[in-house]
């Protein structure tokens, strides 16, 4: 992923945030020279530098299955950037960019294709997303039909080891300008535009004023 250096985040708190706010993330390996995408719920768990992430695809998905190397796209909030706001636009030419937050990860697929591994991945997918939907289903392993449920689709585990996080907020502007862009993005309508604009508030100095 190109980023430039101002805008590279090294601390995993940051991988954290991004996917507890999107675990719906956009998986990208590469058969034969033809790319293969996916976009999958997925649970991650982290304990210090150590990051395990874990799905399903549908059996018949074509990237299903194969134990490749794979990049992992986490999607963060973004937001068109007017060289309008900048308070130095006339000066300094400005022109118009785009902030956001992202992340790569990037390592080997291990496959889960047995039984009680499907079972697992799925109950504890279902257990995590069912609390957060407010829902009250759970999966029964000792249910027939939903053993059977579960050879329909193919498991995966991915260990990530390359992280890229990128949260492209201005940095390259003085405070000024970011000020005020981060007033404009608060202000908007839309729910990932505050968002980005709260990331670039919290990230200015603590003298600067509020936004």
């Amino acid at each position: 992923m190109y980023a430039q250096r101002a805008f590279a985040v090294n601390d995993l708190a940051a991988l954290d945030a991004l996917i507890a706010r999107d675990p719906f993330v956009t998986l990208v390996t590469v058969d034969d020279g033809e790319p293969r995408i996916s976009h999958l719920p997925v649970l991650y768990r982290r304990d210090g530098d150590d990051i395990l992430i874990e799905g399903h695809w549908a059996r018949p998905n074509p990237q299903a299955g194969n134990a490749v190397s794979a990049t992992m796209v986490v999607h963060g909030p973004h937001a068109y950037v007017s060289p309008s706001w900048y308070a130095d636009k006339k000066e300094q030419a400005r022109v118009p960019t785009w902030d956001y937050a992202v992340a790569h990860l990037h390592g080997e697929l291990e496959i889960v294709d047995d039984e009680a591994g499907l079972l697992d991945i799925v109950g504890r997918l279902s257990q995590h997303f069912e609390a957060v939907a407010g829902g009250d289903w759970h999966l029964d392993p000792g249910n027939p039909a939903e053993r059977v449920q579960a050879r329909g689709i193919i498991g995966f585990r991915l260990r990530p080891q390359r992280i890229e996080i990128t949260h492209k907020l201005n940095q390259n502007h003085p405070d000024a300008n970011r000020r005020d862009v981060a007033a404009r993005l608060v202000a908007s309508p839309l729910g990932r535009e505050r968002e980005i604009g709260a990331m670039i508030a919290a990230t200015l100095p603590s003298s600067s004023p509020e936004t």
